[in-house]
């Protein structure tokens, strides 16, 4: 048994697109001219862009439709993906990403985020050489915490799971992970509050102690 094979989780992993996320979602409630207070705001973690502006349209009383918010929305967090100075991969990811490449060790991105996001990060970041695949949790019937994504990503490798290991930030990924029987190495970065990491197999803050040298005694 050896580590053939990383399973990436993106957001929060890879990339943290919430501050984008939430100053697209700020300046979209200033457009529509509603005070969202940060309570509604946090209670709208996890939930689909639908679902929030469903929200919005019932509690204001707002005479647009769903499609309307969201590609307003869409379009603010487009222009900050592009334009924030402050947006960047998470230190250290790129040359973890780098190490596990040099080491032919395939790497698939197993994300809930659209493809389109997906893209969007990997032509940006210039990921795309490392990684032999990609699943959009977005286009599968089940979502995390369902094994399903991680179980499609080890057979897009090729690989049994036991030579596999997925990297989550979140209570609902690492819940995949652990129902899918894949080792999984929760990151524990400064913006994931509030997540629950007692099912990860390994628990790290600096993406240096997921080097192979690392953790190959769990392998």
């Amino acid at each position: 048994m050896s580590l053939k094979a990383v399973l990436f989780d993106m957001d929060g992993v890879i990339v943290d697109t919430e501050p984008l996320h939430r100053k697209a979602y700020f300046k979209t409630f200033d457009e529509l001219e509603i005070a969202v207070s940060e309570e509604l705001y946090t209670s709208f973690t996890g939930a689909s862009t639908k679902r929030v502006c469903e929200t919005l349209i019932q509690q204001y009383h707002l005479p647009h439709s769903n499609e309307t918010i969201a590609s307003i929305k869409r379009s603010h967090f487009k222009d900050y993906f592009y334009n924030d100075d402050e947006f960047d991969l998470i230190p250290g990811v790129r040359e973890l990403i780098m190490h596990y490449h040099e080491n032919r060790v395939k790497l698939i991105l197993a994300s809930s985020a659209t493809m389109t996001t997906i893209n969007m990060v990997f032509e940006k970041f210039g990921l795309e050489k490392y990684f032999s695949g990609k699943i959009s949790g977005a286009d599968l019937k089940e979502s995390k915490p369902h094994p399903e994504v991680f179980l499609l990503a080890a057979e897009m490798a090729g690989e049994p799971t036991e030579n596999c290991m997925v990297i989550e930030d979140s209570t609902n990924g690492i819940l995949a992970a652990h129902r899918a029987k894949i080792f999984c190495s929760a990151y524990r970065s400064p913006h994931s509050k509030n997540q629950d990491y007692t099912l990860a197999d390994v628990v790290v803050s600096d993406y240096e102690d997921l080097r192979i040298d690392k953790i190959s005694k769990y392998f």
